[in-house]
């Protein structure tokens, strides 16, 4: 079970490095002018490389998180609230691939500052995960 403990924390760290990047894409693809073509295509062209590359390591991070579950029967309140925490992160996951086809269109209805907040949600829901994990408080 130690494997796949720490495929399980190579996996979130990979994943994560997605979750935190990919919108700080979405930064710079907000502040693009509209004259600048090339730009706006290297950017979308990196995000969606970066979507594509992240999106098996989320899914490969929640298999082996269920196969730890099971392996070790974990149980607890926050457990539940890690669970939830881990869901708010696949719904963040998702809506990045909404907004990048939005860029793609050329939809994008949101500035650079609301990305910037944006950014922040994955690191909140870390902070409070690695304290559920490492803690247990209830």
């Amino acid at each position: 079970m130690l494997i796949v403990k720490a495929l399980h924390i190579w996996m979130v760290i990979s994943w994560f490095a997605g979750l935190f990047y990919l919108p700080r894409i979405y930064v710079n693809l907000a502040m693009v002018s509209a004259d600048s073509v090339a730009e706006r295509d290297r950017l979308l062209l990196m995000a969606g490389k970066l979507y594509k590359f992240m999106t098996p390591l989320g899914i490969l991070a929640v298999l082996t998180g269920l196969w730890l579950w099971l392996g070790f029967g974990f149980g607890g309140g926050w457990l539940h609230v890690k669970i939830a925490l881990v869901a708010v992160l696949l719904v963040y996951h998702w809506h990045c691939g909404r907004l990048l086809k939005d860029f793609r269109a050329g939809g994008n209805r949101y500035s650079h500052v609301w990305f910037r907040f944006y950014n922040e949600l994955p690191v909140i829901v870390l902070l409070a995960v690695l304290f559920l994990v490492v803690l247990k408080p209830f």
